[in-house]
């Protein structure tokens, strides 16, 4: 039980009515959740305005409310706090509830288009075989040590976020590495997090159905870096032309790193294969099994975040050469008779160029590439036409189909992809909305020494239609129709 005078702490308050010395058990923004001795934060979101459910909040048991407009009548002895941004001084009063977790364990944020979830997910993983406890937080799955937390978003909200954090702390967590989403940045989820650092890896097209222009899709990345302290470390990729944006006027200490560019930092590839990656970090050869330019990114800032937290250079290198990729990332499978399937979430313009770049390095040029590419529905509709240029471009026949339709037709979402497309690419080019049979048609289209590319989902073990989400999973589907087609 907590005084909410003590949990304020931070917030932008305009005004009060009611006593502060209150006590408070529960800290909430979602009215179902509210119980009695509850906090109700009225958050307006994208879709539902907190302010609406004050009154079923007070009736669920709350005793104090901290919104943005104070309602016409103050119910009873109910204490209302008036803040200039309720989603803001949530963070505030998240992290001060749950004592302030973030500043008891480091916490690395990455942010970026691609590669969060690989470098947030690599960094757990190193830091774990070197022997450290450590949290990850992270699209796939959150993670206490070695015990898996199931992850609904990118970034979790303010509470969940402080909550996790706390857990991790009392399991004697050294480091937290996370994913920090360009919505959750906008949304201040993050905000009242003390981080120990932060990682730009790249920027390009996506989300802009939330942030409706790029430049505005900048300035959230952005927040992670004008938000961190003079202690903290601010790690940019100088290979994208929007790195040195990242960091201006940032007050940590800002690192450089690169394959191509000079930079603080820097890796060059000196062999890609389905093997994996041979590279040279810091003058060290280093051998990996992740497969790709792209993974040689996510090593890279590793490897660099690894030396601003003072670890010990030959102990990481050592380490990363045994690390894999999470699930879904360039994730494959090799039939007897050679053909190859790549399972890989790439649902960006930009990220699935990077996976057909690598199978294009990989191949020895006689292989057909066969490319399975969808786009979600209810999420930016301009990059439609992109995908599926990008992968007519890259690859020898094309299988347009559904990846999350969401609430529109999957029809509707394939025939905008094919806008892209002009009459060339069109020949190479058809269509199946069903993602199952679109899969099996693709394989069924190979041949020995094929490679078939299923991309979109990655690790996702479902499929969202009409809002009802029914399992599904891309790699046993493909693993299972190539067995079959082995017989």
């Amino acid at each position: 039980m907590k005084l909410l005078k003590d949990i304020l702490f931070k917030s932008r308050i305009q005004q009060v009515f009611g006593s502060t010395h209150v006590a408070i058990e529960y800290v909430t923004m979602d009215s179902r959740d509210v119980k009695p001795f509850s906090l109700f934060v009225a958050v307006t979101g994208t879709t539902v305005d907190g302010h609406t459910y004050i009154d079923k909040a007070i009736a669920s048991g709350a005793v104090a409310i901290v919104c943005e407009k104070i309602p016409d009548y103050p119910t009873g002895n109910i204490t209302f706090i008036q803040v200039q941004n309720s989603a803001e001084s949530l963070g505030y009063i998240a992290s001060n509830f749950y004592d302030n977790p973030s500043e008891k364990i480091q916490v690395v944020a990455v942010t970026g288009t691609n590669g969060k979830t690989t470098t947030a997910t690599l960094m757990h993983r190193l830091a774990r075989k070197m022997g450290f406890k450590a949290g990850l937080l992270s699209t796939v799955v959150n993670k206490i040590n070695d015990t898996d937390v199931p992850a609904t978003h990118t970034t979790p909200n303010a509470i969940a976020l402080n909550a996790l954090l706390a857990e991790m702390v009392a399991a004697g967590c050294t480091y937290c590495f996370m994913e920090a989403s360009s919505h959750a940045l906008h949304q201040h989820r993050l905000t009242g997090v003390q981080l120990r650092g932060a990682l730009f890896t790249n920027i390009t097209h996506d989300h802009l159905d939330y942030h409706k222009t790029f430049n505005e899709y900048i300035k959230a990345k952005k927040i992670l870096f004008d938000m961190l302290p003079s202690s903290a470390f601010a790690i940019t990729n100088l290979d994208d032309r929007h790195g040195d944006i990242m960091v201006q006027n940032c007050k940590g200490k800002v690192k450089t790193m690169a394959l191509h560019s000079m930079a603080d930092y820097r890796a060059k590839v000196l062999e890609n294969g389905f093997t994996g990656l041979h590279l040279v970090i810091d003058s060290q050869d280093v051998y990996t099994q992740l497969i790709g330019g792209f993974n040689a990114y996510n090593i890279l800032a590793v490897y660099a975040a690894a030396m601003e937290l003072g670890l010990d250079k030959m102990d990481v290198l050592t380490a990363i050469s045994g690390l894999q990729a999470p699930d879904g990332r360039f994730q494959y499978i090799k039939t007897p008779n050679g053909i190859t399937a790549v399972v890989d979430y790439a649902h960006t313009p930009d990220a699935l160029k990077n996976v057909l770049k690598t199978i294009a390095d990989i191949r020895t040029g006689n292989e057909q590439v066969i490319s399975i590419v969808g786009c979600g529905g209810d999420r930016d509709k301009t990059k439609r036409p992109e995908m599926a240029r990008i992968a007519a471009e890259w690859s020898n026949r094309v299988v347009l189909t559904s990846d999350n339709p969401r609430s529109e037709d999957p029809e509707t979402i394939i025939n905008e992809m094919k806008e892209g497309l002009d009459p060339v690419m069109m020949k190479k080019t058809l269509a199946v909305s069903d993602r199952r049979e679109a899969i099996k048609f693709a394989c069924t289209l190979a041949n020995a020494g094929d490679i078939v590319l299923i991309a979109g989902k990655g690790h996702e073990r479902y499929q969202e239609i009409a809002g009802v989400k029914h399992p599904f999973d891309d790699f046993q589907i493909v693993s299972e129709t190539l067995t079959m087609l082995e017989k």
